[in-house]
């Protein structure tokens, strides 16, 4: 009986949680009149492609684009210069034991209170509207992230094994990089994700940054919302195009992402 209830519940909270993107998929290949039909037409009578193709014309495509560099290369950057960073700081307490939490406290700011700061700065730098510039940004939340998340990784890995490598004749490097880093690599892929599902999804600085040629995702989305007319079938064609490199992602690194997260949990 217990099995039962358990299944049931499971059933009730996948249906919550997934009918909004069931729902979004099936509007991208509904036709104009079946979009606020009453009663609603939950399965297009005859699914066409038509919004994907217009998607183009209206700049999703090209936000696409530009959503999936910047995304891309804020993430590796960030890993690049964040994972010596949190190994130093595990293993060397480089900068006390306040360093760390100073890293994590940048998570912790509001947006909104460096938003136009950042924008008088770049509009002299000459950065505006530029891939640069999204980038430099998006690292100013994933970066220390990353720190503080590797830091926590690199600290549950046994002292032991980097000590017995030294005295088999590894340097400090060799160890970070033959020992220590191919042991956390679970969490280093689980944080990579999240960074960038962190980049992929951020608004306010592309809305207040971007202009016409460096226009991410998040942008370029609400602007199928007019006042005239909202373009229904676009915004489920794009919604469901922004979709899936995080799905496909995430099921591709799905082994790595368990274990990155429960790594540390079970001694």
């Amino acid at each position: 009986m217990k099995g039962k209830i358990r299944y049931f519940i499971i059933i009730v909270f996948l249906f919550f949680f997934l009918f909004p993107i069931v729902w979004i998929v099936l509007t991208s290949f509904k036709s104009p009149g079946e979009f606020l039909s009453h009663p609603p037409k939950w399965i297009p009578r005859e699914p066409r492609l038509t919004h994907y193709f217009a998607v183009a014309r209206l700049g999703g495509y090209h936000a696409l684009k530009n959503t999936l560099i910047v995304s891309s290369l804020t993430t590796v950057i960030a890993v690049l210069l964040g994972t010596p960073c949190a190994y130093s700081l595990a293993r060397f307490n480089t900068g006390g034991r306040n360093l760390a939490f100073w890293f994590l406290s940048h998570r912790m700011l509001p947006p909104i209170t460096v938003a136009f700061p950042m924008f008088l700065l770049f509009r002299a730098l000459g950065w505006i509207d530029t891939y640069q510039v999204l980038i430099t940004v998006h690292l100013t939340f994933t970066l220390p992230y990353v720190i503080w998340m590797m830091r926590g990784f690199f600290r549950d890995i046994p002292l032991d094994i980097e000590e017995s490598a030294q005295i088999d004749g590894c340097t400090p490097w060799q160890t970070f990089i033959h020992i220590t880093l191919p042991l956390a690599a679970p969490g280093l892929v689980a944080t990579a994700i999240f960074c960038f599902i962190f980049s992929w999804c951020e608004l306010l600085f592309g809305l207040v940054l971007s202009r016409t040629e460096v226009v991410p995702l998040s942008v370029q989305l609400p602007r199928y919302f007019g006042q005239q007319m909202t373009f229904w079938g676009e915004i489920g064609a794009l919604s469901t195009l922004s979709m899936l490199p995080i799905f496909a992602l995430t099921l591709f690194a799905q082994k790595f992402l368990v274990r990155g997260l429960t790594l540390g949990a079970i001694k």
